[in-house]
């Protein structure tokens, strides 16, 4: 079949627009042929299991889903009875853009705080962490953060550690969104491990499509005692599997060597090299440090609307013109030069209609 596309074009709308790595395709082709037992019960998933602990410990059980937001709901939904809550960033996904499904699919009350930068604090916990024992109010449970952040932020794992301890002090449970975690353990060098387990973290969603997978998520659970019906919340949620192994040895691929990090690694240098790239550029304003794979920056509008057709990306905040660059495991040095060739010149144009 001749492609719809041409694959030569690449975006820096999100890490959601890239490929799969040509490693997880092998990997697929390779579970295919024959039977295996449906619904997971294969030895796919029994071998992705091993991965997991490998890098999480040996209490760490993963149940693959289909998609992030459905990680989050289910992980949350088992960390919660029905009158307790979450504690979030008034900027996390789970608020802003998952159509409010931890509240609509999941009935889970979420209790926000404003951040300046994405990230929680012990002190930002409080602000919610109240009204224990108070009927009228949602009972706070669990303290949700993201690894990276929406805007591109990262918790170190003394941060996470700090969090988490605070959060157990108050008798709550620590759920880590992990879509871009992989990311933020090659930003830091550390294992993925010590941003969850070692810190403290209950109950991860960690992903993988946004790291080279056709598609897949996992719900992690890190400490047993904090999630319950995990089995049974991901079929009431449509995300159990029928032929799981397709998800599963992308799991195993993905993590059984240091396919990864080499991924996350790429990612992150190509957004600081677009970074550098743009930073001298007149007009252009970098609006946030560059931690990951993901560049902030202010420009002129006419100038971003006329790129955007050379490139796709989105608006990040319409009233100051912020917007947000994502660089993927499969952008190239090319990619970002060309990139920023074409950035270059769309201002040039704005300044030239002045």
């Amino acid at each position: 079949m001749t492609p719809r596309h041409d694959p030569r074009l690449k975006a820096f709308a999100s890490d959601n627009y890239a490929g799969v790595h040509p490693e997880i395709l092998q990997a697929v082709a390779a579970a295919n042929g024959g039977h295996q037992i449906a619904y997971g019960e294969d030895v796919y998933t029994e071998a992705m299991q091993e991965v997991f602990q490998r890098h999480f410990g040996q209490a760490a059980r993963a149940w693959p889903v289909f998609n992030g937001t459905a990680a989050n709901v289910v992980s949350l939904r088992s960390m919660t009875a029905q009158w307790e809550a979450v504690i979030c960033a008034e900027s996390a996904h789970i608020n802003t853009d998952e159509g409010g499904a931890p509240e609509v699919a999941g009935g889970i009350k979420l209790l926000t705080v404003p951040t300046p930068d994405g990230k929680l604090t012990p002190e930002l916990i409080d602000r919610q962490a109240w009204g224990f024992g108070d009927v009228h109010r949602a009972q706070p449970k669990v303290v949700s953060i993201s690894n990276t952040t929406e805007l591109g932020t990262l918790y170190t794992a003394a941060e996470i550690a700090a969090i988490c301890a605070h959060a157990h002090d108050l008798g709550l449970l620590v759920h880590l969104d992990g879509s871009r975690l992989t990311n933020a353990a090659a930003a830091l060098d550390v294992p993925l491990r010590a941003l969850s387990t070692d810190a403290g973290v209950d109950v991860l969603s960690f992903g993988g499509t946004k790291i080279g997978l056709l598609y897949g998520e996992a719900v992690v659970v890190l400490n047993p005692d904090a999630a319950t019906g995990v089995d049974y919340l991901r079929k009431t949620f449509m995300q159990l599997s029928s032929k799981m192994r397709f998800v599963s040895v992308q799991f195993e691929a993905l993590l059984s060597g240091d396919l990864w990090l080499r991924n996350a690694r790429r990612a992150n240098a190509m957004a600081r090299r677009l970074a550098e790239a743009v930073r001298e550029i007149p007009g252009v304003e970098l609006a946030r440090p560059v931690e990951a794979n993901a560049v902030f920056a202010v420009l002129p509008r006419d100038a971003a609307e006329r790129l955007r057709k050379r490139f796709r990306f989105y608006t990040w905040d319409e009233s100051t013109g912020e917007v947000r660059w994502m660089c993927a495991f499969d952008t190239t040095e090319e990619d970002v030069d060309a990139f920023a060739t074409a950035l270059a010149e769309e201002l040039r144009a704005t300044d030239g209609d002045h």
